[in-house]
């Protein structure tokens, strides 16, 4: 069923692309093959209008128009103007630009767009390569469920409405948008727009909408107000620190609250353990620095002001007097896949392809294995589709009309010889969406120190802005990813660059994101990698003896070594295409109940599981290869989680809590 939906398809585009009037549905029942198999009108209907809706879903622009003159019957067409690429040229440099931009969208909800965007690009023969190992990788993280409906809304200027649960809240609100812009800070993606509900500019955070997206497909097209910042209303949430505690920080401890003090006094010149210092913090929200504080346990003590130490030794106790809960029978359950429409998707793809390959295999004197290797195809699939193509024609398909194809040569020498495809001779023209998802990668590159040449950069935007069409600028335009760092971390992550550019070891002082301590390292830099708002080194460590990564915001300090990297021949860069964090076996998995409180959780951190239970209460399944953080944040969090699994880690907890009593007590 899927080959002959395929055939069906390309006789229609062919015969569309061919016609120079609007054809009416009932001549391209006559004349186009495929159409002879409904049994009635009615079979034909639903058959013809499930095909126009896939090829426009493709990017084929199938317009409508005046049809029989007699008669007010609509007609059906495809402008040559709206259907082709026009002509673009990339200088090398460019072309590394634009294959890096398509990069950052590789494993996130645009990968598709970015990836079809690119593979046009190779059928006109512009030489992108999406596969270069860059110095710099800037990785796009949209996986929020949310993600793509909210860009089609904004796309398309359409109101939606969602489920929206905010912080600490135990039930969802409706709300209805009209959305204006989406855009990603510091790792999270957020929505602004009008708030029709509570009449004003309102900005949400896409992981905390519950359910599904609806558009409204109805009513007038949303408005956006002339020179609206999406960005900029996020930031204005928020909040200054307006007060400032006193905490006792035992030595060597706590030095993430080290790293926002406003002041530290040293206690003395004793050995760390046994050296209390006095730490100035500044905080905004109690609940906040209680939290902040207690993740430490017996190492940090709050001493003023006196509300803060009364909370926090209420925060602790709620921990230490919880009662042990039974253990939960059985492994956690694990994430469920969703089937999608195979057989839908597989003929929708087999399609563009062939829509790629004929123009690629006339232009150029190429064979199978080379189309295979350009597209990523196997060396069957390109043969197969050759098959395909050789069914498909002109209406009347007589052998003057049909598309010929050396299926022989093909399948014993790899050559590839096609004949009568004029029709199809030109490379499809990109979407919105997928020029859009190339322009937003160029703007992300732009934000990354040393990530590409900021000529080149310019240039191939040019182009691309050029040969992409004012829609596709428009939905860019609403779409702002920018990176967030301070002039701090910009300032380690050039100096990382000049590292990897000059081959030369750099020396780490390093803060574990996993355990309280800082550490000296020697690193053999092989690449930067940006994702969630975030910039990481990657390098060889010698201390660890692997490949590792590091944050550059958890670097304390950075020093370029006057030595040579020594990066083993068999270390490879990791592959990211599940993301940062690498799951082991040997991971410990914990199960926590989570009240609304402290449902940020499953936003900030990959959950393997994630259940709702009633009251907006939340079971979330978390692996991790250190324990001891595990049981911090569950102390951080105190009252608002309890661990249900292992019962050992729940006990650890309860022995942490207790133990920073007492250090409140003496």
């Amino acid at each position: 069923m899927s080959r002959k939906k395929t055939e069906r398809q390309l006789n229609l585009v062919i015969c569309l692309l061919a016609t120079r009037r609007f054809l009416t549905a009932r001549e391209i029942r006559a004349t186009v093959a495929g159409y002879e198999e409904a049994e009635s009108d009615g079979a034909f209907k639903r058959m013809f209008e499930r095909d126009k809706k896939e090829l426009r879903d493709s990017g084929i622009p199938i317009e409508t128009g005046g049809g029989d003159v007699w008669s007010d019957e609509e007609g059906y067409r495809i402008s040559r103007a709206a259907y082709t690429l026009p002509d673009i040229e990339l200088l090398p440099d460019e072309a590394a630009v634009l294959g890096l931009a398509a990069r950052a969208w590789r494993h996130a909800a645009l990968g598709e767009a970015a990836a079809g965007a690119m593979m046009k690009l190779r059928a006109a023969g512009v030489p992108v390569d999406s596969d270069a190992a860059p110095a710099v990788t800037p990785v796009l993280d949209a996986d929020e469920p949310a993600f793509l409906p909210v860009w089609q809304a904004v796309r398309d200027r359409r109101p939606i409405e969602f489920d929206y649960r905010k912080p600490r809240a135990e039930q969802a609100e409706r709300r209805v948008l009209e959305p204006w812009g989406v855009v990603n800070v510091r790792g999270h993606w957020y929505v602004g727009g009008h708030d029709r509900v509570r009449g004003e500019r309102r900005v949400f955070r896409l992981g905390r909408i519950v359910g599904g997206v609806k558009v409204v497909s109805s009513g007038p097209p949303v408005e956006v107000p002339a020179g609206v910042d999406v960005r900029s209303l996020v930031r204005a949430q928020r909040p200054e620190p307006e007060h400032t505690a006193r905490l006792r920080i035992r030595g060597d401890s706590a030095h993430e609250l080290r790293r926002a003090a406003l002041r530290i006094v040293p206690g003395g010149d004793g050995a760390p353990e046994d050296r209390w210092d006095q730490v100035d913090l500044p905080y905004t929200d109690l609940p906040d620095l209680v939290g902040k504080a207690a993740r430490f346990g017996d190492r940090v003590v709050i001493e003023e002001p006196a509300e803060a130490r009364a909370a926090v030794v209420e925060h602790l106790r709620a921990v230490a007097e919880r009662e042990p809960e039974p253990e939960p029978e059985g492994p956690p359950a694990g994430e469920e896949g969703v089937r999608g429409e195979r057989r839908a998707a597989a003929s929708a793809e087999q399609l563009r392809r062939l829509l790629m390959l004929v123009p690629y295999a006339l232009s150029h004197d190429v064979r199978v294995p080379e189309v295979a290797a350009h597209f990523g195809l196997t060396e069957k699939q390109v043969v197969k589709d050759l098959a395909l193509l050789w069914m498909c024609g002109l209406p009347g398909y007589t052998p003057g009309d049909l598309i010929e194809v050396d299926l022989e040569a093909a399948e014993s020498t790899g050559e590839i010889i096609i004949g009568n495809a004029d029709t199809l001779a030109r490379p499809l023209a990109l979407t919105a969406d997928e020029a859009a998802s190339l322009i937003v990668g160029l703007e992300l590159l732009g934000e990354l120190p040393g990530a590409a040449g900021g000529d080149a950069l310019k240039r191939v935007g040019e182009k691309l802005r050029a040969a992409a069409g004012a829609a596709a600028e428009e939905i860019a335009a609403a779409v702002a990813v920018r990176v967030d760092l301070d002039e701090e971390e910009r300032e380690k992550q050039r100096r990382c660059k000049e590292a990897l550019d000059a081959g030369q070891a750099v020396h780490l002082r390093y803060l574990s994101g996993y355990v309280d301590e800082v550490t000296e390292r020697d690193v053999d830099p092989m690449g930067l990698v940006v994702q969630d708002g975030h910039a990481f080194l990657e390098g060889w460590c010698r201390l660890r003896d692997g490949v590792r990564l590091f944050r550059l915001d958890r670097v304390l300090d950075l020093t370029v070594l006057p030595e040579p990297a020594r990066v083993p021949s068999a270390a490879r860069r990791r592959d990211i295409s599940g993301g940062l964090v690498q799951f082991s076996e040997d991971d410990l998995r914990v199960t926590l109940e989570l009240e609304p409180a402290a449902r940020w959780i499953s936003e900030d951190y990959i959950c393997t599981d994630v259940r709702e239970l009633p009251g907006g209460r939340l079971r979330v399944t978390l692996r991790t290869p250190a324990p001891r953080w595990v049981r911090r944040l569950v102390l951080r969090l105190g009252p608002d989680a309890r661990v249900i699994a292992p019962a050992d880690v729940a006990e650890r907890v309860r022995e942490d809590a207790r133990r920073a009593l007492e250090a409140y007590a003496s």
